[in-house]
């Protein structure tokens, strides 16, 4: 049950912070607190659900998420500043966790066969 919790509040955290990242065109008053709400919700959720295999790599993908979120508080600091290169730091933040989300499933299930 308290995976499943986590899973519906990591997916809503993160539809959130696309919601945001566009609301930041026509609120840009608003769009930074809603970011800063769904990035500490997304951040706390990966921090707290590390990787369940023993592999080395495993291991690097999940600090990559966790560098990835380091990424997006970044990208809320530079939103609540109105300074527009937070637009960098969140497609970086994307590209690491889009790496990590397609890499990471592979590689529990190949550990898992081992």
């Amino acid at each position: 049950m308290m995976r499943n919790t986590k899973d519906i509040l990591l997916r809503i955290s993160a539809t959130f912070i696309l919601l945001s990242a566009g609301l930041y065109l026509f609120l840009p008053e608003i769009a930074p607190w809603l970011m800063a709400l769904s990035v500490a919700t997304f951040s706390a959720i990966t921090a707290t659900t590390p990787y369940p295999g023993k592999s080395i790599r495993g291991k690097r993908l999940f600090n990559i998420q966790l560098f990835a979120c380091m990424f997006m508080v970044v990208a809320t600091y530079l939103m609540f500043r109105h300074i527009n290169e937070w637009v960098l730091a969140m497609i970086s933040a994307a590209v690491f966790l889009l790496y990590a989300a397609v890499v990471l499933p592979k590689e529990l299930e190949k550990e898992k066969k081992k």
